[in-house]
């Protein structure tokens, strides 16, 4: 097991304080004055808020204590031991540095956004260390290894589902309040992939050409990447044919089926989406 040493904590610390205060605001000055239910665990401290009028941070380090200890078996004894210090510093923050600024008193809606896009941030600086904010991921990862063929997100959207519902039927008891936690939701599951995968996403593209060499030549010129001579052979005329697979960022796309065009105006060119690309000239590989 990788040793866990004195800069990586300190570096796991401060991502936490910054994250940390980041989900604290969301869900402290947006979303608990706001009247709409929020999914997780710290959904289920607001509803606990508003009946018994326990602060958000201690109802979330409540919750999460008999969780984590049935949960434990499954997690791993370095992620547990992470989950509990981000746990700790986001439900200090929660309590004690988000109340010192105003709360919002807006538009519900922009409640909403903020709330999803701040928390979303804030979740996926937590899950780029290795670590959760406790709660429903312990649930989620501990229900994918006892049910191996469900997927993560049907989990969790599962779990996200009945908080929201359960928000809506004790507490708010609207319908826009279960539409606003069902938008809430959904963004921040968009705004934790956009930061967790898109800022390193690109294009790939495989190019079926008889000209596989002055294609791949031509693609290192203009973008400065190399690329892959796969050999291939159509199915209907038989006939030995190079696949030219590209990897780039999304400006050079553009430019490239240009000239692929242009040197072998009969290839055939797919373009697809790469929610990450690793490896020399994009992200190093951890």
């Amino acid at each position: 097991m990788k040793r866990y040493n004195f800069k990586e904590f300190a570096a796991d610390v401060l991502v936490d304080l910054a994250a940390g205060m980041i989900i604290a605001v969301g869900v402290y000055n947006f979303a608990l004055y706001a009247d709409f239910p929020v999914a997780g665990f710290s959904g289920i401290a607001i509803v606990l808020y508003h009946l018994l009028g326990l602060p958000v941070g201690i109802g979330t380090i409540l919750l999460n204590i008999p969780v984590a200890v049935l949960c434990y078996k499954f997690l791993g004894r370095m992620f547990f031991l992470k989950s509990l210090k981000s746990i700790i510093i986001t439900s200090v923050m929660m309590d004690y540095a988000a109340p010192l600024l105003p709360v919002y008193e807006g538009d519900r809606l922009l409640a909403a956004l903020c709330m999803g896009v701040l928390c979303g941030a804030g979740f996926a600086m937590v899950f780029m260390r290795n670590s959760s904010t406790g709660g429903q991921d312990f649930i989620t990862l501990s229900l994918k290894k006892v049910y191996p063929h469900f997927s993560l997100g049907s989990i969790t959207f599962a779990l996200d589902l009945v908080t929201i519902i359960m928000g809506s039927a004790l507490v708010f008891r609207e319908v826009d309040g279960f539409i606003y936690g069902i938008i809430v939701t959904y963004l921040m599951a968009i705004v934790m992939d956009r930061i967790m995968y898109g800022i390193y996403e690109g294009k790939m593209t495989l190019i079926v050409t008889e000209q596989g060499e002055a294609v791949a030549e031509q693609i290192d010129e203009y973008s400065g990447r190399g690329s892959t001579i796969l050999r291939g052979r159509g199915s209907y005329s038989g006939r030995e044919k190079d696949v030219v697979m590209c990897a780039c960022n999304n400006k050079q796309m553009y430019a490239i089926k240009k000239m692929v065009h242009e040197i072998d105006p009969k290839a055939f060119t797919i373009i697809m989406e790469s929610n990450e690309v690793v490896g020399e000239g994009f992200k190093e590989s951890l």
